[in-house]
């Protein structure tokens, strides 16, 4: 089973590269963020031709986020609990049968939290304490489980293409890395970094300054494993090349191999 993340940035800009991609890299789901529509004008139509069922939590003009599957959903919820006053469209949950068993998905557009001296930051904190409670709930489950998304997080130096110009930044700060780790220490494993240490691996490059052109990246966009899904983790790839397409989104697919059908 393969189980892509991919922060598409606008779906209607790009449906046809969405179109490309899903027929070049056939993932069984695949978790979008950024769609910037409201649920009744997502293409469904288009990726339902292509033989996926589609579950949507949009939002106009920002965020959204949207699951496709091979598989039909037995569960979708939208929303992150925890907070009634939070109306922005950034998580989505699904769960699917496979003949091993139901797998459960998370897709995840965690807060951007930049300047750090504004509401935003504390935001993007508490919404990461929120994901934490909801994920140690959710591995009591015991079952496959990922969560996938852009996280907003640079985890570690190697992360980045030059870590002192990210210091002040939101994606890099101490408080970002730390809650990031504490995701991970709930017993959680990131896909990638659990099959290589590569350096200069990135997900998102800007498109201001050249930043394509120089290689000057960051790694923000990452699947987070339960045990139960990481015991069963056979690959994982960046689909950098879609980087190179024209008017791309400034992120790439992350996606990664399962024994679970």
């Amino acid at each position: 089973m393969r189980i892509a993340t991919w922060n598409v940035n606008s779906i209607k800009q790009r449906l046809d590269h969405a179109a490309i991609w899903l027929k070049e890299r056939q993932p069984d789901l695949v978790c979008l963020q950024e769609i910037k529509c409201v649920d009744e004008a997502f293409p469904r139509e288009a990726f339902e031709a292509l033989g996926y069922n589609v579950a949507v939590h949009g939002q106009k003009g920002f965020n959204g986020v949207a699951v496709l599957s091979k598989l039909p959903f037995d569960e979708v919820t939208t929303g992150l609990p925890g907070d009634e006053a939070d109306v922005q469209s950034r998580f989505i949950e699904v769960v699917v049968s496979t003949p091993k068993g139901a797998v459960r998905v998370c897709g995840i557009y965690l807060p951007n939290g930049n300047p750090p001296d504004t509401e935003k930051y504390p935001y993007k904190l508490g919404w990461m304490a929120r994901l934490k409670t909801l994920i140690a709930q959710r591995l009591t489950y015991e079952e496959p489980l990922v969560i996938a998304g852009d996280y907003n997080v640079i985890p570690a130096p190697e992360d980045v293409h030059d870590p002192a110009l990210w210091v002040g930044d939101a994606l890099f700060l101490p408080k970002t890395r730390a809650a990031f780790r504490e995701l991970l220490n709930l017993g959680l494993t990131e896909a990638v970094r659990a099959t290589t240490d590569e350096a200069k691996l990135y997900t998102f490059w800007d498109y201001q300054a050249g930043a394509w052109q120089k290689n000057n990246g960051i790694r923000i966009d990452h699947l987070l494993l339960s045990p139960q899904a990481a015991d069963r983790l056979k690959g994982v790839g960046i689909d950098k090349h879609t980087r190179t397409w024209e008017k791309p989104s400034d992120h790439v697919p992350v996606w990664a191999d399962f024994d679970l059908g």
